[in-house]
This record gives C-alpha cells, sequence and structure tokens, in this order.
C-alpha cells in the first residue's frame, strides 16, 4: 500500500462491526456465489485472463472445501499473493482510494493491501472459517531491509485460532503465513472483525464511516456474491 494512504480511509473500515451484523455476516456468515454471472461478467468486462482467474477462483474454492483450516489457509493466502500483482489505486482505477470486490480485483489482476485482504478474507468465509478467528489488521509495515526506519501504512488478515492467541498473518508482501511475534517489521495499530474493533487487543468502539464498505458489499451483491 503506497504511503499516502489516509488514516481516515482505513479507519472507515472499521465500521465492518457493524456493516457485518446488519446484513448478516457475523459469527454464521456464509457466502453464496453465483459462478455463472461471476465469470460472465469477468468475460465482458476483463477478457480471457481475468475470465480464468476469476474461474481458477471459483474452482479453488470448490476444491479447497473440505481441506483443514490451515491447509485453507495456505491455499487461499498462495493463491491471491500469486494471482493478483501489488499496484496502487490510482494506477489501476485511476482514484486514489478504492476497495475492490474479488472479482474486480481478479479480474483486473493487480490491486493494493486492501484488496488482497478482502480476496482472502470472503474466500475463507465461503470455504467456512468463523468470522471470528478472521480480522482486518491496520499496521505500519517497515520497509528497506531490517536497518530501515521507513514505514508505511498496510493492511494485513489475522487469523486467531482462538480469540486470545497468537494470530496468523495473511500478508501480500510476504508469501509464507507466520505468527505475528516473528513478523518484526509490523506494529500493529488496530484490528477488527464482525464482534468489534480492537487496540492493543482490547475492545474499542468503531469510528463513524461505513460508506466504502457498505458500497464494497453492494457491489459484491450486484456481482453474484451474497450473504
Amino acid at each position: 500500500m503506497p504511503s499516502s494512504l489516509r488514516l481516515r480511509a482505513v479507519l472507515a473500515l472499521c465500521w465492518t462491526a457493524l456493516i457485518c451484523l446488519v446484513c448478516g455476516w457475523g459469527m454464521s456468515a456464509a457466502l453464496e456465489l453465483d459462478s455463472h454471472r461471476l465469470e460472465s461478467l469477468a468475460a465482458s468486462r476483463y477478457g480471457a485472463k481475468g475470465s480464468e482467474r476469476v474461474a481458477a477462483w471459483l474452482q479453488l474454492l470448490q476444491e479447497d472445501r473440505d481441506m483443514a483450516e490451515a491447509d485453507m489457509l495456505a491455499s487461499i493466502n498462495d493463491f491471491w499473493n500469486r494471482r493478483v500483482i501489488q499496484s496502487e489505486d490510482q494506477v489501476v482505477w485511476g482514484v486514489p482510494d478504492y476497495w475492490a470486490t474479488p472479482l474486480e480485483a481478479l479480474g483486473k489482476g493487480a490491486g493494493d493491501c486492501e484488496d488482497f485482504v478482502i480476496g482472502k478474507y470472503f474466500s475463507l468465509i465461503k470455504l467456512g472459517v468463523p468470522t471470528s478467528k478472521l480480522r482486518f489488521v491496520y499496521v505500519k509495515a517497515r520497509v528497506g531491509g531490517p536497518e530501515s526506519t521507513d514505514q508505511v501504512a498496510h493492511m494485513v488478515l489475522g487469523y486467531y485460532p482462538t480469540p486470545n492467541s497468537m494470530p496468523l498473518v495473511l500478508d501480500s508482501l510476504v508469501s509464507g503465513i507466520l505468527p505475528a511475534s516473528q513478523r518484526r517489521d509490523l506494529v500493529p495499530i488496530f484490528s477488527f472483525n464482525a464482534d468489534g474493533v480492537y487496540v492493543d487487543g482490547k475492545q474499542a468502539a468503531p469510528v463513524d464511516r461505513i460508506g466504502r464498505w457498505r458500497n464494497l458489499l453492494q457491489r459484491m451483491e450486484r456481482e453474484g456474491i451474497r450473504p
């Protein structure tokens, strides 16, 4: 994610908590995918390459259904990191900040850190991973090597096997999944999921913007991804 990312834009996503509950994305969240519509839209909007990436995603979601959660995490993390290249919203969409649906991110084959997290999050929900185990985590990421002091705003997906356990980090900048304790290049600021917003591990009140997240869910539903 570019260093120009505004904190308030990231904070807006924290209202996921309330939107998830209002739209039925709570503890028992499930996804319905209209595969025919998704593939048709991918072909018409993004051509053969975009259509192939979306078809591969839909096939993966079928193949991974009976995996153990640890294997699901590895498969989904690897898929999104290989199929989507890191880019900036201004380059991909022509606007400073845009939250892409999974169809859009795969169709373009490019996205920023939020797009990776959104794609992985909804993929894992489709595979049956409880939303209580998944958190969007806003961090400061050190770039430029171990001795660097340069940091950029970044978003990763955290997986919590139990509510109080050390999370595993699914990241678009690093191919492997590592415990947060081994990611010393990341400084967590806050995290959130369908249960609330967490600062220093404690639940806090969400912020007051929900527009981008609601718009994302509405676009997903029009594309054939429904709660």
